[in-house]
């Protein structure tokens, strides 16, 4: 298997202002075609700081993939870094060139092409890839077999420069193994207990396969990943080790394939013919954000209310105001009457709600922050359950109750 270093280039990252989604992306991609990332280096955008990065990584990795750096005028570090480790001169491509030109003549721009035109100064010894959605292009460089790829830092110019042409340019360079993975997700049991029982089941796996634990709210992924000549025995090898693992587990399995849990509740929604709304508070939408992130989620979600304010909890899904005078719109009572109106209001099968303090502050009643009440609505049953957490900071609040409120959910569909 070829291994890969990526380096991310930027003191925008290093300072967190920006958040460096280019590597989990290469990343992923290169796994789909058997490359493994080995590294991963945040670095500044200095000369001596990249020639150094790209010699360690060199020592490590077969292939190097840089993303960021790259800008519009002559005294652009990254190439330059790159130009002296190879021993190389930058010079004025004239394909780049005339690349550049016909991408600001569609575009209508070209009054900035003089200002633009250092984009297309690559050094000479590089393969160029042309960036068909910005203006820095992509420049290969090759040193005893070993291939260093330096594409620009937005992701939507780095994505379509991965995916289009540099992943089907290493999978005809390089005679490739397959990867593949499956996803077993496991709730109702700690990690260490789920270990322990799995152990001897794993301490058997072939060689060429690998599992990983990985926790996400309260459930945890359990991901089989496997390497093979063959993509079609390695798919059927996969599916014989679930199966033996499946009798081990099979009380807390809700699923053997899809990641996501939003993607599970929506086979599991598809197949029954189910719909289902949402009314929320303390997760400001989240739950709708997650359920409508799958594609062909118009077929089940038919809406949701963000009922933040408590008049509005009363004026929209009818809550009772003495039910609020009397326990606090944080509180078991709110949950299951929000649900119950959120349910009729949208005419659902299933319908969810949430009422809670997400912080800083404590709420206008006084609850603690991190404390939340949920309801799972389906038809005239309901389940209405509690979280404290107090220790999650506002945003990782919001995600981990809808995660798991989701989770729950498919629970209750799997069991019934």
């Amino acid at each position: 298997m070829k291994n890969a270093v990526l380096i991310t280039i930027g003191d925008e990252i290093l300072s967190g202002n920006t958040v460096d989604t280019n590597s989990n992306f290469v990343a992923t991609e290169l796994k789909n075609i058997g490359i493994k990332v080995s590294q991963i280096f945040t670095i500044s955008d200095e000369i001596e700081t990249i020639k150094h990065t790209i010699k360690s990584a060199f020592e490590i990795g077969d292939l190097i993939i840089t993303t960021g750096g790259l800008g519009p005028t002559r005294d652009d570090k990254t190439k330059k870094a790159i130009a002296e480790f190879f021993n190389d001169r930058i010079a004025l491509d004239e394909a780049t060139f005339n690349h550049l030109k016909n991408y600001m003549e569609r575009r209508g721009r070209m009054e900035i092409l003089e200002r633009n035109r250092e984009q297309a100064f690559v050094p000479t010894k590089s393969t160029v890839f042309q960036n068909h959605f910005g203006t820095a292009p992509c420049m290969m460089m090759e040193q005893d077999g070993k291939l260093l790829f330096s594409l620009p830092g937005v992701p939507y110019e780095v994505k379509p420069l991965i995916k289009d042409q540099i992943v089907p340019f290493l999978q005809e360079k390089f005679n490739l193994n397959y990867i593949s993975t499956r996803i077993v997700s496991v709730v109702g049991i700690p990690e260490s207990i789920l270990a322990d029982t799995i152990e001897n089941w794993e301490l058997a796996l072939p060689e060429n396969l690998a599992l990983s634990y990985l926790p996400i709210g309260t459930r945890v992924k359990l991901r089989l990943t496997g390497i093979g000549e063959n993509e079609e025995i390695l798919q059927q090898q996969l599916e014989e080790e679930i199966q033996k693992l499946l009798p081990l587990i099979k009380d807390n399995v809700i699923a053997t394939s899809e990641d996501k849990i939003e993607t599970i509740l929506a086979e599991i929604l598809t197949e029954r013919k189910l719909t289902i709304s949402t009314a929320e508070s303390c997760t400001g939408g989240e739950l709708a954000k997650m359920i409508t992130s799958v594609s062909g989620s118009s077929k089940y979600y038919l809406g949701g209310i963000v009922a933040y304010a408590t008049e509005k909890k009363i004026d929209i899904l009818k809550v009772k105001k003495e039910t609020v005078d009397e326990f606090t719109v944080v509180s078991e009572q709110v949950a299951s009457e929000m649900a119950e109106g959120c349910q009729q209001l949208f005419g659902t099968h299933i319908s969810l709600s949430t009422t809670g303090v997400a912080g800083p502050g404590k709420g206008e009643d006084g609850k603690e922050v991190g404390t939340v009440f949920y309801t799972i609505r389906i038809g005239e049953k309901e389940t209405t359950s509690k979280l404290y957490m107090p220790h999650l900071e506002r945003l990782d609040f919001m995600n981990f109750v809808s995660q798991k409120i989701i989770q729950d959910l498919v629970g209750i569909l799997i069991n019934n």
